[in-house]
């Protein structure tokens, strides 16, 4: 029973979406191929030969405002789409933009780090200030801050 109710349903549905509700002069038709109907019951045989090419105009003229409005709706879905794709390559643009800014802040600052440690193990050298252990752990510093320049040379 539920199985025919069903059918009966997509049966029903089936044959409605076939048919086209037009209005002409404050009357709503079904229109299915070349029948007219009105309410259920078929008028084709009793409206005139300028009453049905009126309603069929009227429906040609319904089909021909979706198919305008289908088309509109695609090229304004278009146009959203290639907005999006020109965000989304400026916020690439962007993003690299940074990237770049960022790995010349780092090569300028360890550049000025490796300046600064290597004046100061200068400095404290020619003072005399330095023990082995000490000079040892200043030329690992200043070895590991070259590496650093190097590393940022190379994302630069």
């Amino acid at each position: 029973m539920k199985y025919l109710v069903v059918l009966l349903l997509f049966l029903g549905m089936t044959l409605s979406s076939q048919a086209q509700e037009v209005d002409f002069n404050g009357t709503t038709y079904m229109v299915k191929g070349k029948t007219i109907l009105q309410n259920g019951a078929d008028v084709t045989t009793s409206l005139s030969a300028a009453e049905q090419t009126g309603i069929m105009d009227a429906l040609n003229q319904q089909k021909a405002l979706e198919a305008e409005q289908k088309k509109a709706e695609k090229q304004i879905k278009k146009a959203e789409n290639e907005q999006k794709k020109t965000e989304k390559r400026q916020k690439k643009a962007e993003k690299e933009l940074k990237a770049k800014e960022k790995a010349h802040s780092r090569f300028e600052n360890s550049s000025k780090d490796y300046s600064n440690a290597k004046a100061k193990y200068e400095k404290l050298k020619r003072k005399g200030k330095l023990s082995p252990n000490d000079e040892e752990k200043w030329l690992e510093k200043i070895e590991g801050l070259k590496e650093d320049i190097e590393k940022a040379k190379r994302k630069l």
